[in-house]
């Protein structure tokens, strides 16, 4: 494939083609995920939280192997860092399962409130890990942009529930799991890296998914359950390509845009009216993105 050549011969092996392409994918894997949470939480009602996270990672895992024929083509499958994309794997994995977790007990802003420190720890972290360092105008946009997803969330004014540590394990987990998603890029394919974090997890949480299963009482569940997959599949793939094509500095404030799609969730499926507040720490976290990729364009890159 071509994009697959690109990133082979980028310097250090991490391709740098279309920053504001992959601005564009990390937005809608957003929305994806977006649903996933709101789909989980959704199920949570009656359903054991190990069974979702389970059924989420078949789901995903079947789809897949349809969506890119693996029968055909096996070497979709190949990897040079076999160990690297199990721990991205198990990652994702972990970032699923306390995600979940956190949305059965918390509302979707507060999980967000703590989900959100990740761009902080992935821009820290690509510098040293990745050679990607980002410049302080990055820096004040995700700064800025964490302001105000705080404006949304105002943590602290009632306390916290004990479940925000859920929400602490799954942002510690998402922050690895984007710098694993950038380096393995260089070498794997997406396809092969989707499927392959399917196959791990689906594994990794058999036992678990099967000990607690309880029979979906109808078919919307059973629809639903498969919908997992698909949204979730959908956003990693989407997810991958943005990885692929630009810097984790770049992408990482763009992370908070999935807040203004869980506003209009909560409101749609919910109930969930914003608040003045809200609608206020909304346009704050837009206009941090803009001004990234108002720079991106300035930049001519």
């Amino acid at each position: 494939m071509a994009h697959d050549r690109q990133d082979r011969s980028a310097g250090n092996g991490v391709a740098v083609t279309a920053p504001l392409a992959g601005i564009g994918l990390i937005v809608l894997a957003c929305l994806s995920f977006s649903w996933l949470d709101a789909t989980a939480k959704y199920m949570s009602a009656s359903l054991p939280t190990l069974q979702i996270v389970w059924m989420r990672f078949v789901s995903h895992v079947v789809l897949s192997l349809v969506l890119f024929q693996v029968w055909k083509k096996p070497t979709l499958l190949k990897t040079g860092r076999p160990v690297l994309q199990i721990v991205r794997a198990l990652c994702l994995l972990g970032t699923t399962i306390f995600n979940f977790l956190a949305v059965r007990y918390l509302q979707l802003a507060e999980t967000m409130s703590i989900l959100f420190a990740a761009p902080f720890v992935i821009t820290a972290l690509a510098g040293p890990l990745l050679g990607e360092w980002a410049g302080l105008r990055r820096w004040m946009a995700i700064i800025v942009g964490f302001l105000g997803v705080l404006v949304v969330t105002r943590p602290g004014l009632g306390g916290m529930h004990w479940a925000a540590l859920y929400s602490v394990a799954a942002m510690c987990f998402y922050a690895l799991y984007a710098l694993l998603t950038r380096q393995l890029t260089a070498t794997d394919s997406s396809a092969g890296m989707l499927i392959i974090s399917g196959i791990v997890a689906a594994i990794a949480m058999a036992p678990a998914g099967l000990s607690v299963w309880v029979a979906p009482p109808d078919a919307l569940t059973w629809l639903l359950l498969f919908a997992t997959g698909a949204f979730g599949a959908g956003g990693h793939f989407l997810f991958i390509m943005a990885h692929r094509i630009a810097p984790a500095p770049v992408l990482a404030p763009f992370i908070y845009t999935q807040i203004i799609w869980m506003i209009a969730l909560g409101y749609l499926i919910f109930d969930d009216v914003p608040t003045f507040t809200t609608i206020l720490g909304a346009a704050i976290v837009v206009a941090s993105g803009l001004y990234i990729l108002y720079r991106e364009r300035v930049k001519g890159i």
